[in-house]
């Protein structure tokens, strides 16, 4: 019996990851959320009852998004996340100095959580809000984080498959490592539209109080604004906020300047 509550539990879990990654496409039907989770729909039923009684699931039209109560849950865990309103400053000014918009992520292998955003002054507004994830091997905050982290990291993440998100992502398990170690040394990470068609992204790491790779920040926009050529400047800009980030969060010097 214990082993079915927590196969139940499990595809419960699965079920509402589903219906969160649907939400902001306007939500998915029973069917749907069946299918992308392996179950047959009486039983996606079943499993989604309890998740509606307590708020973490709500059906508008026969469609499923997420329910008020993960707005409480999610707020709960970002209210205790230090790092989120430390870092706000230091964002602020990266999105003055870049004119571009900022992310604030941390890591939950093999993805990245985005646990802030602010957009840049231009009328164009990213897709990505807090709280989504992307794969780490993709994108710019990722490669900057795992540029610095512990080699079992990497080998995870490789492990996990490096999936192609658009035609110029690196799926090359020697050919990735080569480009984190390029990462490691200059100090910054780019997303050379990677992850996402049209967008362009340079990031940086966040340093904790042991010196250890706790976070990344990035500038991002559409490819058309963010040349190659401003990749230098815009790196620049980045790795002094993660650095300012880092030392307020108590992390040691830089050994050695970023180049």
């Amino acid at each position: 019996m214990e082993r079915n509550n927590s196969s139940s539990l499990r595809r419960g879990i699965a079920l509402l990851d589903a219906v969160a990654e649907a939400t902001a496409s306007g939500g998915a039907t029973l069917t749907e959320l069946a299918a992308a989770v392996g179950v047959h729909k009486s039983s996606a039923l079943r499993l989604l009852a309890p998740l509606a009684e307590a708020g973490l699931v709500r059906v508008e039209g026969g469609r499923h998004l997420l329910g008020p109560r993960t707005a409480q849950l999610g707020r709960g865990y970002l209210d205790s996340v230090d790092l989120r309103a430390l870092a706000q400053p230091a964002l602020r000014r990266l999105v003055a100095e870049s004119g571009e918009s900022v992310h604030l992520v941390l890591p939950d292998l093999p993805d990245m959580v985005y646990i802030d955003k602010i957009d840049g002054p231009g009328r164009v507004r990213m897709n990505s809000y807090v709280g989504s994830r992307q794969p780490a091997h993709s994108t710019g905050v990722g490669r900057a984080y795992l540029a610095f982290a512990p080699a079992e990291a990497v080998d995870a993440v490789i492990a996990h498959g490096l999936t192609p998100r658009t035609e110029r992502t690196v799926t090359d398990p020697a050919a990735f490592r080569a480009g984190l170690a390029a990462v490691h040394e200059r100090g910054y990470a780019v997303d050379d539209v990677e992850n996402e068609p049209d967008i362009r992204c340079v990031a940086a790491p966040v340093f904790g109080h042991d010196g250890a790779v706790a976070a990344a920040i990035s500038v991002a926009g559409l490819a058309t604004r963010i040349a190659p050529d401003r990749f230098e400047r815009l790196g620049e800009l980045v790795v002094a906020a993660g650095r300012t980030i880092s030392e307020q969060l108590g992390a040691p010097p830089l050994r050695e300047e970023p180049r």
